[in-house]
């Protein structure tokens, strides 16, 4: 027995609208300083204040949220005791408010506590999802990954009643967002569908799900770098992200989230720009043991007509270094300006932790601890995987 998931979906140009018609009394409103400076909080507020809503925004939640700032968060909740949680902002800012919800309405838990297994019984707000960047899907799962600074590790975690009431997907509001953050995000979608498709819990009611959303990017990814205004490619990588995150979040991830989220927490780098980092290299080690399904995506989105496994395998693997290239993502751990030094003295921790991460164990393909090292050397110096 198995479950899906999904939030009400509303997208396309003046979803933001839709908050008018969500009745309540109190929103609170989760983002980061840079969108209330911006004036995106602003205008969600008004949005809300025009409902008939009294809003208060909590705008600390950083890069990789930590849990430290969850609960200082879910104090700003109990504080205003809101019927409504508003996570606006990338995929930093919705996982936070999935956190603070949680622990609103369970004082009793530590962040680090919520987990599928245990029956949260939500009743005091519900959660809309207003994603302004194109690529986490945050706003589609149950998911939420937090940092432990002092540890500098990640711990990916979720219930699925943390699942947003409402996903809001407006391609105005990722209008103008920097190449950079555009790429970042972008890759980190492509990540989830392929990583979604072949990962081992995938099944019928995500395969296309996962396929779509693989397919989006690679047709509109450059564009949408190239263009912040390209309200087309906007909005199509928009629907890609939210597609892709109703895949992977009823399926699972694999190796390039294990590696990534270890390796990002312990450098700090931005998860989509670590995750899709590794998912070339992931490709490679999966066909390497005869394993994964990526001829059936290879296809998809029209690279080969090939059946043959191993030969689409290199194809897909080569399309996704292309757009990597493409869109300036570094292709090798040294590429971070990441000193050899210091990477030999993370990478025990590095194995550790991506070993410990609850993506590892759905690769179709899993490294032992000597393969998984070897496998960081190699994405260090930019080798494809031989083994």
């Amino acid at each position: 027995m198995w479950y899906f998931s999904s939030p009400f979906v509303v997208f396309g140009d003046e979803a933001l609208s839709h908050l008018e018609q969500i009745q309540g009394s109190r929103a609170l409103i989760v983002t980061d300083a840079t969108l209330a400076r911006l004036g995106v909080a602003g205008r969600v507020e008004a949005v809300l204040r025009g409902a008939g809503y009294e809003t208060c925004t909590f705008a600390e939640v950083e890069p990789e949220p930590s849990i430290q700032t969850v609960r200082r968060g879910a104090q700003s909740a109990t504080d205003f005791q809101p019927d409504l949680i508003v996570g606006l902002g990338g995929g930093s800012p919705m996982d936070a408010a999935k956190a603070i919800w949680a622990i609103y309405e369970r004082p009793d838990l530590d962040p680090t506590d919520i987990n599928p297994m245990e029956n949260l019984n939500l009743t005091k707000a519900k959660m809309v999802a207003i994603p302004t960047t194109a690529g986490t899907g945050s706003e589609a799962t149950w998911a939420l990954v937090l940092t432990d600074t002092e540890e500098k590790r990640k711990f990916s975690t979720g219930s699925r009643e943390l699942v947003p009431t409402l996903a809001l997907v407006d391609p105005t509001l990722t209008q103008g967002l920097p190449p950079r953050v555009t790429a970042d995000t972008g890759l980190d979608a492509l990540t989830h569908a392929i990583e979604g498709y072949v990962c081992t819990w995938r099944n019928d009611f995500t395969d296309g799900l996962c396929l779509k959303g693989a397919q989006l990017v690679f047709d509109y990814l450059e564009r949408a770098v190239a263009d912040g205004n390209d309200l087309e490619a906007r909005e199509h990588m928009g629907n890609a992200a939210t597609i892709a995150g109703l895949g992977f979040g009823n399926a699972n991830l694999g190796l390039a989230h294990a590696m990534g989220h270890s390796f990002g927490a312990y450098f700090k780098q931005p998860h989509g720009r670590a995750v899709a980092l590794y998912l070339p290299y992931t490709i490679d080690y999966t066909v390497n043991g005869s394993l994964g399904r990526y001829a059936d995506i290879a296809r998809f989105c029209g690279f080969t007509d090939s059946r043959d496994e191993e030969e689409a395998g290199r194809i897909l693997a080569a399309r996704v270094r292309a757009l990597a290239e493409a869109v300036t993502q570094p292709l090798s751990i040294a590429q971070f300006g990441i000193s050899r030094a210091d990477f030999d003295a993370a990478l025990p921790t590095l194995v550790q932790h991506a070993q410990e991460d609850t993506q590892f164990f759905t690769a179709p393909r899993i490294p032992e601890p000597e393969e998984l090292a070897q496998m960081f050397e190699y994405v260090y110096e930019g080798r494809p995987l031989d083994f």
